[in-house]
C-alpha cells in the first residue's frame, strides 16, 4: 500500500441508493452482527469496552454567553466500536441533538457515521446517518420478534407512530409474516394520520389497522408491542402498563421509556437485553438509581440487581440466544419484555454493509484526505 489516502463521502441521497431503506437486509444484518456479539468479538467505549459512548451535556446556566445551555435532548455524543466477524472494521458514530430543531425544519439529531480502517486507522467512508440509525435500531426489534415472539404472532401494537414506530412494524413484517391486525396509539393527530398512512400504502396486507386512544386498548391481545414515545422528564410520567393487559405469549420491544410492576418484572416476565454487558456499563457508569439517568427498561433491572431483587442470572442476552449459548422462548404463554438500548456496532454493521454496496455500485463521492502525510 501507499501512503494515499481517498475515502468515500455518502450523502443521504447516496444511502437511499445503496438501500438503506432496505429493513429485510437490514434486519439479516443486525441478527448477524447479534451473532458476533453473543461470541464477544467486539469493544465499544470505555475500560469495560461496553459504554453505550462518551456525551457532552452543557448546564443550566453558564458565565459563557456562547456555550449552549441545557434543554431537552441538547447534547453531542461519541460513539466509537469495533465489530469482528466478517465485518472486522472501526469505526463511530457522532451526533449533535437539540429538539429546537424540529422548529427550523431539521430534524431533532443530525448523525454521522465514519468507517475505518481497523489496523491503519484510515477512513474509509464518511456517511449521513440519520436513516441508518433509523433502520439500524427499528431492525432489532424484528430480530427479537424472529427469536422471541410466538410463531402465530398476528397481531402489533405499535405505541408512538413516529419514525421509530415505522421502522419498527416494518421490521415485524420481515420476521413475523403472519402479521395482520396492527394498533396504533399516538399523541399527535399528524403523527397518526401519518402513520396510518405509511402502513396502507406499504402493507396493503393488513386487513385491520385500528387506531386506539389508549395503552391499554394497544396492549390487549397484541401479540408484539412496541413503546417509542418521547421520555417525560418525570418517571412516574413514563408509559405504564398493567400486566393484566397483557396477552400470555407477548413479546415486547422497548427502546425507550415504559414501566412495569416490579413484581411482574421480578416473578413472571422474561427479561431480554440487547447486550447485557451494555447495561452493567450502565450500571457501574451512573449513579445509583441508574435508571434515573437512563430511563432503559434493562437499566432498571441492573437497579434490581443492585438491591437483591433479581440476579444477574435472570437477566437473558439477546446476543447468546442468537449464538446458541442460551435458549430463547421456552413456552408458548412466556411474556418477554426485550430492553433495546442502541449500540454503535449496529451502525457500523448496517454502514459497512451499505459502504460495500456503495463501492459496487460506484455511489458517492470519493475525497483526498492526502497523498502524502506532511508530518510522517
Amino acid at each position: 500500500m501507499g501512503t494515499k489516502i481517498d475515502f468515500l463521502y455518502l450523502n443521504e441521497r447516496d444511502m437511499i441508493q445503496a438501500g438503506v431503506t432496505d429493513m429485510a437486509a437490514c434486519v439479516e444484518v443486525i441478527e448477524e452482527m447479534f451473532g458476533v456479539l453473543g461470541r464477544g468479538d467486539y469493544r465499544m467505549a470505555g475500560a469495560n469496552g461496553n459504554s453505550h459512548g462518551a456525551m457532552v451535556t452543557f448546564p443550566d446556566n453558564s458565565p459563557f454567553p456562547n456555550m449552549p445551555k441545557n434543554g431537552v435532548d441538547r447534547r453531542f455524543m461519541a460513539m466509537p466500536a469495533y465489530l469482528g466477524g466478517s465485518f472486522d472494521i472501526a469505526g463511530m458514530k457522532w451526533y449533535g441533538s437539540n429538539v429546537e430543531n424540529r422548529s427550523k425544519g431539521l430534524p431533532r439529531s443530525i448523525l454521522m457515521v465514519m468507517l475505518n480502517d481497523k489496523d491503519t486507522g484510515a477512513p474509509l467512508s464518511l456517511m449521513s446517518a440519520n436513516l441508518l440509525s433509523a433502520y439500524r435500531t427499528g431492525a432489532v426489534p424484528g430480530v427479537g420478534a424472529k427469536y422471541l415472539a410466538r410463531k402465530d404472532a398476528e397481531t402489533a401494537a405499535i405505541i408512538g407512530p413516529g419514525v421509530m414506530g415505522k421502522t419498527t412494524l416494518e421490521s415485524y413484517i420481515c420476521a413475523c409474516p403472519g402479521i395482520k391486525q396492527v394498533r396504533v396509539c399516538g399523541r399527535s393527530r399528524k403523527g397518526i394520520d401519518g402513520f396510518v398512512e405509511y402502513v396502507k400504502e406499504k402493507f396493503p396486507q393488513i386487513t385491520g389497522l385500528t387506531v386506539v386512544n389508549s395503552f391499554e386498548e394497544a396492549v390487549r391481545g397484541a401479540d408484539l408491542i412496541s413503546i417509542a414515545t418521547t421520555n417525560p422528564p418525570k418517571i412516574e410520567d413514563h408509559p405504564f402498563i398493567e400486566e393484566s393487559w397483557i396477552k400470555p405469549g407477548a413479546l415486547f420491544t422497548l427502546p425507550g421509556c415504559t414501566r412495569f410492576d416490579d413484581d411482574f418484572l421480578i416473578k413472571r416476565a422474561v427479561k431480554v437485553t440487547d447486550n447485557l454487558k451494555l447495561y452493567e456499563a450502565w450500571g457501574e457508569e451512573e449513579p445509583y438509581p441508574a435508571y434515573n439517568s437512563v430511563p432503559i427498561p434493562g437499566v432498571h433491572w441492573m437497579d434490581l440487581i443492585h438491591d437483591a431483587k433479581i440476579c444477574r442470572d435472570g437477566l437473558k442476552d439477546l446476543g447468546e440466544i442468537i449464538a446458541g449459548k442460551i435458549p430463547g422462548r421456552q413456552s408458548e404463554d412466556e411474556i418477554i419484555v426485550l430492553s433495546v438500548g442502541g449500540m454503535p456496532v449496529e451502525d457500523l454493521a448496517w454502514g459497512l454493509t451499505l459502504y460495500r454496496r456503495a463501492l459496487e455500485k460506484n455511489i458517492g463521492v470519493k475525497l483526498n484526505l492526502w497523498d502524502t502525510p506532511f508530518l510522517a
